[in-house]
């Protein structure tokens, strides 16, 4: 019996269709990815599934009783706690069974009676039967795993950073006895230890899940089978992502003969029904109309092209010199740092998610001030930096208006140009930014970003949410930019063979930036 059971779904956003028609099944113990270009309908997907939208026909039918886990947006907690608290509250059930034990005890000091024995007895066996003399452990493996500890336990919600939210909630989520996990990009907080381990947790887990992952290496590891969403249909594949890749390419290339074929039977109806419609071959030709229309038409293959990445450089010499620098906000989150990036140097800045990359090219930026210490650019130095945040002005505004706000000389034929050598499609053009996917969402950040002429390219994980294509587009261009690049990111496969250097920041305050 299925644990899941998808029929016949299909959903659309005004003319952009997601999905036609789609059905699939999830059984306990599948370990499954979700896949599909950026804006295929993958977390809109899970949203159905979750019953936070509605198909536009088609129905989603769960096992009763089930218990499902999903990685909010946002963290939910009531009161200024802390995160162990936070975390503990994944046994809110157990702890309120000891509360009770507790006050059994109490009673029975007071007053002996049988029956309180009973139930006292009855209620230590609940709590040995559902380990829960083991929590304390089981909340120290996952901190250490996600790399909580780098941040503490001890920490105010409230003073966590986004991607430090995202740990704490994933962390609970771990910790909870679900039946059926719902995964929407896991690994974008990770470093690339903390992605490891996660990955040998999940290959562990009883239960099952579907996971959207950018991530390949990750999604290969944790999978045994993947469900593809492409030409608007939903299709299950099984085994991992390197299997789905060699089946898909036989489905895709039979696919696209059968469309083309189609085409051609199509076109010589159509052209046969419009000679003899009037002739003596009239009724064959109502005969050759009614075959047609009876054809279950194929949707047109994804006609997408693949992105074009492309910077504009400024060629005049540029260097940047960090001398004492310490970043932070009410105290200093790293050591104090120096480093000389000089003309062409291309590096990676890598280290524990919330340790203070972000602040830092903030900071090199000028979004923060420093706490002490001096950054120094040659007068030339023109910076383009991407941040990784999805923050909008206006979250109404399309990719055309956005673009156009910041570079108004610009005309509609050229932003367009531009918005699909970044992969945005046609038909995400003119929709609110609000209802793109992520991915759709980084482009149109990149494309605003190579419309600025530098010489120094700063970036902040920049393959959060990207497609395998945009990735490997964005690296491309990355690579042939002849100025100066400093990139944060935790994807090794992505920066390992572009840059020069790698550098591994460290909060202890022995430990400066250093080269790997």
């Amino acid at each position: 019996m299925s644990l899941l059971e998808v029929k016949d779904i299909s959903m659309s956003y005004g003319e952009k269709i997601l999905f036609e028609e789609g059905s699939f099944e999830l059984y306990k113990g599948e370990h499954m990815g979700l896949v599909g270009d950026n804006g295929s309908g993958k977390s809109t997907l899970l949203s159905i599934l979750l019953d936070k939208e509605l198909p536009d026909i088609g129905s989603v039918i769960w096992q009763k009783n089930i218990k499902i886990g999903y990685i909010d947006q946002y963290l939910k907690s009531e009161g200024n706690i802390t995160v162990y608290e936070y975390l503990k509250t994944s046994f809110k059930e157990l702890f309120q069974l000891e509360e009770t034990l507790n006050n059994l005890y109490e009673e029975l000091s007071e007053n002996y009676k049988e029956n309180l024995m009973k139930e006292i007895g009855d209620i230590q066996d609940e709590l040995e039967y559902r380990h829960f003399y083991s929590i304390e452990s089981k909340i120290d493996r996952i901190v250490l795993g996600l790399g909580i500890n780098s941040f503490g336990v001890n920490t105010k919600l409230e003073n966590l950073s986004g991607g430090q939210q995202t740990k704490v909630i994933l962390a609970r989520l771990l910790l909870e006895q679900f039946d059926v996990l719902l995964l929407d990009e896991p690994t974008n907080f990770l470093d690339y230890d903390h992605i490891l381990w996660l990955s040998e947790y999940l290959k562990e887990f009883q239960g099952a899940y579907i996971v959207v992952s950018h991530n390949l290496e990750f999604l290969n590891e944790i999978t045994n089978c993947i469900l593809d969403i492409e030409f608007t249909k939903i299709r299950k594949y099984y085994g991992n992502y390197e299997r789905f890749l060699k089946l898909k390419e036989e489905y895709r290339n039979n696919y696209i003969r059968n469309y083309n074929s189609q085409q051609e039977y199509i076109k010589r109806t159509e052209s046969y029904i419009r000679k003899n419609k009037a002739g003596v071959n009239c009724k064959m030709a109502r005969g050759r109309q009614k075959q047609l229309d009876r054809v279950e038409r194929l949707s047109k293959p994804n006609s997408k092209k693949k992105p074009m990445i492309t910077f504009r450089q400024d060629l005049a010499f540029r260097k940047i010199e960090l001398m004492d620098l310490e970043v932070g906000y009410d105290y200093s989150l790293l050591p104090k740092l120096n480093l000389k990036l000089n003309s062409g140097d291309k590096i990676a800045i890598t280290g524990f998610n919330g340790i203070g990359k972000s602040t830092l090219l903030k900071t090199i930026v000028g979004v923060l001030d420093p706490i002490s210490g001096d950054i120094v650019f040659s007068k030339d130095t023109k910076v383009s930096y991407y941040e990784q945040d999805l923050n909008w002005e206006n979250q109404d505004m399309n990719a055309l208006e956005i673009v156009g706000l910041n570079y108004p000389d610009m005309k509609t034929e050229e932003i367009r140009r531009e918005l699909s050598k970044c992969g945005i499609g046609a038909e995400d053009l003119t929709q609110p930014i609000k209802t793109l996917s992520g991915g759709e969402q980084s482009k149109v950040k990149l494309c605003i970003m190579t419309l600025k002429e530098a010489n120094i390219l700063i970036l902040d994980e920049p393959t959060n949410h990207l497609d395998k294509d945009t990735k490997i587009s964005l690296k491309e261009a990355l690579f042939n930019f002849n100025g100066s690049v400093i990139v944060v990111s935790h994807e090794k496969s992505f920066y390992e063979d572009l840059v020069d250097k790698v550098y591994a920041v460290a909060c202890n305050k022995q430990q400066k930036i250093k080269n790997n």
